[in-house]
């Protein structure tokens, strides 16, 4: 894989008024189209969750794509050229596009962790994403779920955290999320001072919820409303 300096990381959200069932479908025959795509290291295509944060309840109007490259070139040419994105830039009614640099990661993701840290950079006045990821056991769904709520509602509490989204492969099992942060100095004082996030940091470790599990740390170089 590229180094960290080189490697460019895209979230897009597509939102749908019409063209719903389509844009399920895509979740399952969409990955065929990605397979070959050129400078395409890791890309994952993901559901949903209605309201903030985790939730039991599908968001069948959001979708999203993941998509890791080696450089900003790849990434372009995908944006300008490729079929399968051209399909949602005329069936979504909005389309959102995150692109990120990588400050620090942990975990894995599907065995690998595909996010590459370079060696140095400053993240001062610069807005910050976090993605977690997470595969639940299925023996610990039910402790899991019944925390979901206090987790939610400290996010949605947490200072300088103006966007917060459940996404996820698989409902229930393979879960994930994307919160926005005006600053890094925010993000700290959720992660090492929040009550309730240490709460839940500490419950996560004690009853063993996941078989893997990923973090990471992003500053957002462009947020940019493409379409809606």
């Amino acid at each position: 894989m590229n180094t960290g300096a080189d490697q460019v990381t895209q979230l897009y959200l597509f939102s749908f008024k019409t063209n719903k069932l389509w844009a399920f479908k895509q979740m399952g025959i969409g990955y065929a189209q990605l397979k070959e795509t050129p400078g395409l290291s890791f890309f994952r295509l993901l559901g949903t969750g209605g309201g903030a944060g985790f939730s039991l309840r599908p968001d069948f109007s959001t979708y999203a794509f993941l998509g890791v490259w080696k450089d900003a070139k790849a990434a372009v040419q995908f944006k300008e050229e490729h079929d399968f994105l051209q399909q949602y830039f005329t069936k979504a009614s909005s389309i959102r596009l995150l692109t990120l640099s990588n400050i620090k990661s942990h975990g894995l993701w599907g065995g690998q962790n595909p996010f590459q840290s370079p060696k140095a950079l400053n993240v001062e006045n610069k807005k910050i994403a976090i993605i977690t990821r997470a595969t639940l056991r299925w023996s610990r769904l039910l402790s899991f779920w019944r925390a979901v709520p206090k987790a939610s509602k400290a996010i949605e509490a947490a200072r300088g955290v103006y966007f917060y989204k459940g996404i996820g492969e698989w409902p229930f099992i393979q879960q994930a999320t994307i919160s926005l942060w005006d600053s890094m100095e925010n993000v700290l004082q959720f992660a090492y001072k929040s009550a309730d996030h240490g709460s839940i940091v500490k419950e996560t470790r004690q009853k063993r919820w996941y078989t893997e599990d990923l973090f990471s740390r992003f500053y957002v170089e462009q947020d940019e409303q493409l379409k809606g």
